[in-house]
């Protein structure tokens, strides 16, 4: 599958998500178990990434890492986890 026809099944999947998802009314409760379950899926995920790179499936390596970091900052904006993202630190003239 070409990178355009990859992108644009995820946009058109992410668009009829958005026009048809309903909100479920408050308070939500976040579980112990549910958490464990989405970090359950951000392993898949990850594991999922290495494996399509290695095959040299690069567009789907790149999708599985995407889902990968959106879960996790899924997580974080929840509060159920906390990390920082890594950055490059800033090269200083010698």
């Amino acid at each position: 599958m070409s990178l355009e026809t990859l992108t644009s099944k995820y946009i058109t999947s992410a668009e009829f998500v958005l026009k048809t998802m309903q909100r479920n009314p408050f308070p939500l409760s976040v579980t112990e178990v549910g958490v464990s379950n989405l970090i359950n899926y951000v392993y898949d995920y990850l594991e999922d990434a290495k494996y399509y790179k290695a095959s040299g499936k690069l567009e789907t390596s790149l999708t599985s890492i995407a889902y990968c970091e959106g879960l996790l900052d899924a997580l974080r904006l929840l509060g159920a986890v906390t990390f920082e993202w890594p950055t490059k630190k800033p090269e200083t003239d010698q």
